[in-house]
């Protein structure tokens, strides 16, 4: 005789739903240290020691303290709730591995743009990335010890969002921070995605 949750005239309960996120952001802004923090499971990691040869194309002046960088992707994965499973693919920072941000975004549902307001500069071609190819994203101002923290919509103003575009400050290595930015960059793809369907019905 079957028994348990599962037994005959009961319903099986649904498989979670599996989402795609995007972990981005310039050289140096912590996204390997937000998967690592917030990731269920053990990451999978391409990291690479920083060698004199690589110097002439890594411009480490303001990360001086890096010895190592992402040369391929990130890999997490984060339980949001019981019925929504995050997979997380951290993006390689340089320029020179920009062309793999095409691979890897396919078919994410969005992204979490992690900045540095000590290097902002180099997150207007990040944000640009996203924009150009009508991908959902939210950005994360990563608190590093000893940098100034403006108020997110200063931010917002600095990189010219748009006003739905939800802005936050967030520790990477903090779990609990980690997760909310990450909620965040779901719950903006999906009322954004709901919107447009709604505007074609």
């Amino acid at each position: 005789m079957v028994s348990g949750p599962f037994e005959r005239g009961r319903s099986r309960p649904a498989d979670p739903t599996a989402l795609k996120i995007l972990v981005a952001g310039a050289f140096g802004v912590g996204k390997t240290t937000l998967v690592g923090a917030v990731s269920d499971i053990k990451t999978l990691q391409t990291e690479e020691s920083l060698t004199e040869a690589g110097r002439p194309v890594d411009d480490i002046r303001a990360v001086s303290g890096k010895r190592s960088t992402t040369v391929a992707m990130d890999f997490g994965r984060i339980t949001i709730s019981d019925s929504v499973i995050v997979y997380l693919f951290g993006t390689p920072g340089q320029e020179r591995f920009r062309f793999l941000w095409d691979e890897l975004a396919r078919g994410a549902l969005g992204a979490l743009i992690l900045v540095d307001t000590r290097r902002l500069a180099d997150s207007f071609s990040v944000v640009d990335f996203f924009e150009t190819r009508g991908l959902p994203f939210a950005v994360a101002v990563n608190c590093f010890d000893g940098a100034i923290r403006y108020p997110p919509e200063q931010v917002r103003r600095a990189l010219d969002l748009d006003e739905d575009v939800p802005v936050m400050l967030c520790d990477a290595r903090e779990r609990a921070s980690a997760r909310d930015a990450l909620v965040a960059v779901v719950e903006h793809a999906l009322h954004r995605s709901a919107r447009q369907r709604s505007a074609v019905s």
